[in-house]
């Protein structure tokens, strides 16, 4: 089966590392349009020619800040001023946060649901009216396996993404009379640049393939995912193939987590 997206545009949030680029990666590859939100420009320039080789779609950078209500407003501009019409959104901003309950702070859990939750929020209130006068639209969430399966420890991203799950069925609920479908991709361990800080941050004298494949050890299938195996899942959804597919929470960890 060939995955199209022939002349779709989509807007990424985190799109210029790990998860986010490949995901970009995976749409242009399909025939997409795609433009990429982050922070840094520079990381957004490098990411930019990697995801233009896979196709001829067209890739817009965009640095913003989607944690503020101004950033998600100017991101989603510009993109469908570079683009035009939205038809593919994913909300794939924000790394994973956790600590002790007692140790996070207002500001902390303030942070948390700004970024994961309100960004998703902001730009699916831009982008679904549209996407519902014109009978077509995608909006992938991306989670973690937490959402469904908290762990002791894993505020505050346990919570906000447990939050955007339920937020993935009450868009999914309103949009599929108007064909908006509406899902989320639930990460376990796969590469990404969260977990290269990681490793060299613990700094134990091993490489980076030697720490994924400790880290792999525990899994059912004995190895992390890579981001373009999370990827392939995203195009599966925002491609015309996927088209019967709404309110769905997606695990693609390996079979990490304990609830499906």
């Amino acid at each position: 089966m060939q995955l199209t997206m022939n002349g779709r545009n989509a807007l990424i949030t985190g799109g210029s590392l790990g998860i986010g680029r490949a995901i970009a990666r995976g749409f242009v590859g399909a025939g997409a349009n795609v433009a990429i939100v982050a922070r840094r420009q520079e990381v957004l320039d490098e990411a930019k020619a990697e995801i233009g080789s896979a196709g001829n779609g067209k890739v817009v950078t965009i640095a913003a800040d989607v944690a503020t209500a101004e950033g998600c407003a100017d991101a989603f501009a510009q993109a469908e001023k570079e683009l035009g019409q939205i038809d593919v959104l994913v909300n794939n901003a924000g790394s994973s946060a956790r600590a002790p309950f007692p140790d996070i702070t207002d500001e902390d859990w303030q942070s948390d649901i700004d970024l994961k939750l309100f960004a998703a929020i902001r730009l699916t209130r831009l982008a679904f009216p549209k996407m519902k006068e014109r009978k077509w639209g995608r909006v992938i969430n991306i989670l973690n396996t937490g959402a469904k399966a908290p762990p002791a420890e894993g505020a505050p991203t346990a919570v906000t993404r447990a939050a955007g799950m339920a937020l993935t069925k009450v868009l999914a609920g309103e949009g599929a009379a108007h064909n908006v479908l509406v899902n989320s991709l639930h990460v376990g361990r796969i590469e990404s640049d969260q977990w290269v800080k990681r490793h060299a941050a613990e700094n134990k004298g091993r490489s980076l393939e030697e720490f994924y494949a400790e880290m792999g050890k525990p899994l059912p299938m004995g190895r992390v995912g890579t981001a373009e195996e999370f990827a392939n899942a995203a195009v599966f959804l925002a491609s015309d193939q996927g088209s019967y597919i709404t309110g769905a929470a997606i695990n693609v960890d390996g079979g990490l987590s304990p609830a499906v």
